[in-house]
Parts: structure tokens; sequence; C-alpha cells
């Protein structure tokens, strides 16, 4: 009986040691590789790292100083080129979209709040958001975009070189104005003088309305100048003009563009012709531009971002980009609210995309 007894034991203690010795991950749920054999849901990569490691997240903020259609524009192109490299808002790219809704308190309130942040780029869209930007912003590549004269602005050094932690891109084509001038000079032989309302208090507007003017002089137009300082002013500014002016000129002007409607009216209720700075002024209701592209200068912007965010270069090592392509566009629904008479030889000078008809 007792050595019966042992036997039982022994065999008793054979069940246990195979129990313990089965393996801890059968317990697991199973799936299949692509090559159809069977893994273990823990498995990690050869390195150490598990399969599912957390991408890491690019933050970028966006301050821009007023919303109008190049200046979205613009955001839009810069974007679209973080899309294109695989940057998606959401999954490994963080977008901080501030909007200074054309105040200048506000821009200095978002650079400060940038600047303690943990953003690994911050994209300044015009000139006054750029200069604040510099002011504030040290510890944190700045890019800006949409700016006319960086020069001028102070965003760069004497030799048009960044410096710093601040580049980007102008929207100053060097011919821009030079031939609009010359086209209100050759298929307006009536006009003698040209309106402009504008913001002294914007650098590039300052900088567009010379440089229009001495161009505008040389070929014996003279330009008549009214200064605003908030878009309700806008419209009354435009109705001094009237009786002293042919025609009207829109420089490259944030708070004139932003406000577009109320000069509009005035000029198509007096038939003044209105040539602006940009394309989509131009789709807005003026007559003609020759004009850049925004979005694919927020584009050519959002290229030179990525070279930064992926550790490619400094913004000191980014040259400062200038745009290099020039288009006539022509408006005919404004040119028939403005009075225009746009001849055959006129349109065969525009391509066919550039032609707005409604």
């Amino acid at each position: 009986m007792k050595k019966i007894s042992v036997v039982l034991i022994a065999v008793l203690m054979v069940f246990a040691l195979a129990a313990c010795g089965s393996n801890p991950s059968d317990d697991q749920p199973e799936t299949n590789d692509t090559n159809g054999e069977a893994t273990n849901d823990s498995s990690s990569d050869s390195d150490g790292t598990t399969s599912n490691e957390e991408q890491k997240v690019v933050k970028v903020g966006i301050a821009q100083l007023i919303e109008h259609p190049s200046l979205d524009l613009t955001r839009e192109g810069f974007i679209q080129a973080l899309e294109d490299a695989g940057y998606e808002d959401g999954t490994n790219l963080e977008l901080d979209y501030q909007n200074a809704q054309g105040e200048m308190p506000n821009n200095t309130t978002i650079a400060q709040k940038f600047e303690a942040s943990d953003n690994d780029l911050i994209l300044a869209i015009t000139t006054p958001t750029a200069q604040v930007m510099k002011q504030e912003v040290k510890n944190i590549p700045v890019l800006f975009t949409a700016v006319t004269d960086p020069l001028g602005a102070g965003l760069v050094n004497e030799s048009n070189d960044p410096v710093g932690n601040v580049t980007g891109m102008s929207d100053t084509h060097p011919s821009g104005l030079e031939e609009l001038m010359n086209f209100v000079a050759k298929e307006f032989s009536d006009v003698k003088s040209l309106g402009v309302v504008y913001n002294a208090g914007e650098q590039n507007s300052s900088v567009s309305v010379e440089r229009a003017k001495t161009k505008a002089e040389e070929l014996g137009i003279a330009m008549v100048e009214a200064n605003i300082t908030n878009t309700s002013e806008l419209k009354q500014a435009t109705e001094s003009l009237l009786g002293k002016v042919d025609a009207l000129f829109i420089p490259k002007d944030n708070m004139v563009v932003s406000g577009l409607p109320a000069l509009l009216q005035v000029a198509n209720e007096n038939d003044l012709p209105v040539f602006a700075s940009e394309k989509d002024t131009v789709a807005s209701g003026a007559f003609v531009s020759f004009s850049v592209d925004y979005f694919t200068i927020g584009y050519e912007t959002g290229q030179m971002a990525l070279e930064i965010i992926d550790g490619e270069k400094s913004p000191e090592e980014l040259a400062i980009r200038y745009p290099d392509k020039l288009d006539l566009v022509i408006n005919l629904k404004a040119a028939e609210e403005q009075g225009i008479t746009v001849s055959e030889e006129l349109l065969k000078q525009v391509k066919e995309e550039n032609i707005i008809k409604e």
C-alpha cells in the first residue's frame, strides 16, 4: 500500500512539471506575419523598439495679419507643401493658426505666445507680422512669406541675406509694378493720373506706392494719394479722389484689400478703371494686374520649411527667395462695370486661364 502511494505521488509530480513548462505566450492571441507564419503581438523590431512606436509630431505656428484671398492662398500653399511631403495635420503635424484680425497689438500677443511655445517652426504671413516675429521670437526658426520688401522691412541684412533664425520668401517680382505701369501707359493713353488709397502704416504698402509712383511719373502719369488708418475710412478716401484722377491703383496693402468692396463700389459707380498689384484682387473685382501666384509662393515657402524641419539646413543657410513668374490677369466682368472696352488685341496678350469672365 505504501509502495502504491509513492508511485501515485511520482505520477502527479510529472504532470505538474509538464504544466509548469508550458510557454507563457500560449495565453496570448497569435497573428500572422506577411509570410503566413504565426507571430505573437508582443514582438519587437530587431533594434528592440516596438513596431507601433509613436511617431514624432512636428509643431508649426502660423501667424497671419488678416484674412484676404492672397494671404489665404499663401497659407494654403504652405500647408499643401507639408502634406505633399507626408506631414498631415492631426497625425504627425500640429498646426497652430493665429489670425491677428488686422490689429497690431494682436500681432504682438501672438508673437509672444509663439516664443513661449514648443513649436518647431513659425510661419509669418505679411510684412507687419514678420517684423513682429523677428523682434519677439529668438529661439524658434521663423519663415516669412508674402513680404514685399524684406530689406526695407529690416528682415535681412544689407546684403539681402538672412540673419539668425529668420528667412523666407518675398511676393515681389522684380518687374511687376513696372510692367503694370507700362501697361497703363500703353493701353490707356488717356489715363494721366492714378489715384491710390493706402495705409502708410504698412511698410509693404508704402514701398509699393513709392515704386509705382516712380515708374508712373517716368511715363508722364501723376499719382494722387489718399491715406487711411482703418477700413472704415476706405470709401470716403476713395470718394475724395473723384474728379482728380482718371483711374485707381491698388498697392500691396492688406488693409485696402481686406476692405476692397468699398473701393470697388466707388470705382464701378464712377467708371474708374482699377489696376491692382495682385491676381486675387482682380478675381475679387479689380480690372487688371501683372501678378505672381500666391498659392505658389506659399508652396515654395513650405518647401523651405521642410529643409528646416528635416534638419537639412538652418534658416541662416536658406537664401531669401523671390517669385520668377509673372502673369497678366484680366477680369472682363469688372471691365464692363468700370466702363472699359477690352479689345481683341488686348485679350490675345492674356492666357485663357487668366481671363476672368464672371
